[in-house]
Parts: C-alpha cells; structure tokens; sequence
C-alpha cells in the first residue's frame, strides 16, 4: 500500500469511503489519512498559481492490471487480492484536474496521489515526476495527516474528493479482515 484515493483513476471518481474493521491483527494494522484541503491551503501562492488550470492522469493499469510489472504482480500483496485484474487492463486513463473546487464545500483542494497519478497533461515526463514529487512531498507532512487506530467494529467514513489514506502494512503473518463500501461520485472541476 502507500497514499491514495480511491477510485481517482475513474472518470467520475468516488465521492467517498465507508470502511469498517472486521478482524484486527494484535499490533498494527492502523491507517493514515490527510487532508488535501489543508495541503492546497498551505501551498504558497506562486506554486497555487502555476498549478492553477493544470490537469493530471489517473490509471490503474500499473497496480492493478494483468500485466508482469504491475503494483500486485511485482510484490507480495497480491497473493490474496480479490479483483478482477482484466478489467484494469480495459479502463482509459483519465484527467483530472490537480487542484478541484469541492462540489458540497466548494474548498480547493489537491487532486494527486501517489498511487494513481501517472503524470501531467502537456508536461514532459521528467518534468510531471518532479512536480508531482513535489506535491506528494509537500502534502506528506505530519501536520496534515491523522493516525487512526482501529478496534472491533470501528468504522471509517471519509471523502475521497479531499482525503488521501494508508493502510500501514505492518502486521506482517496477522489477519487483518475489514469490509469497504466505496460511494458514487461526480466528475471534478
């Protein structure tokens, strides 16, 4: 695992997250999530200003696709996924823009992750690695993110519009069981 959003690299991505632990390892297992509203917000204004009209591409082919090199295939983490690793292979990349407008709060927030951002429209690759390097640095920071420690039965909810997450994979032989309900989006401007 690492930072993500889920479903960013949907055309219409997912509004949010409904999470809920069913088993729990003795030790670990916790997530991290952050605040992309607080990370846009304390970008300064030369860099909100060149990011301002900037779109990005989201895919899921290099983590979840058929192919040899791909996120699942190239570590241990895919020995137990549940998918369908075929239709990755079918969905189109897609843009979004990099910072959005919430459509409910109407807040700027970044619209980049690690995980499925793959590079900037109209920008050359080492260019795009860079920058999004930058972000993803910028918006890594302590002061953005909270820790959650589950127990039994807890229950996660957060909106994947402004929210990056981690699942800590640091029970390494434990089970860690948990039920997700992902919730339809709209498309971002």
């Amino acid at each position: 695992g690492g930072w993500h959003t889920d479903h960013s690299y949907d055309v219409e991505p997912a509004m949010g997250s409904i999470l809920v632990a069913r088993d729990l390892p003795e030790t670990g297992g916790d997530t991290f999530f952050a605040s992309m509203y607080s990370a846009y917000d304390a970008l300064d204004d030369d860099m909100k200003t060149r990011l301002k009209g900037m779109r990005a591409v989201h895919s899921a082919h290099h983590i979840f696709g058929t192919g040899k090199e791909t996120y699942y295939n190239t570590t241990d983490a895919g020995g137990n996924r549940i998918g369908n690793a075929a239709a990755a292979d079918v969905l189109e990349d897609v843009t979004h823009p990099i910072v959005i407008t919430h459509p409910l709060s109407g807040k700027k927030a970044l619209y980049v992750n690690p995980a499925f951002t793959t590079g900037i429209v109209g920008m050359a690759q080492e260019e795009s690695k860079e920058l999004l390097s930058t972000l993803y640095a910028h918006a890594m920071q302590q002061e953005f993110a909270h820790r959650f420690k589950w127990q039994p039965g807890s229950v996660a909810f957060w909106d994947n519009r402004a929210t990056w997450h981690w699942a800590l994979n640091d029970y390494h032989g434990q089970r860690r069981v948990m039920h997700r309900i992902t919730l339809e989006g709209c498309a971002l401007h």
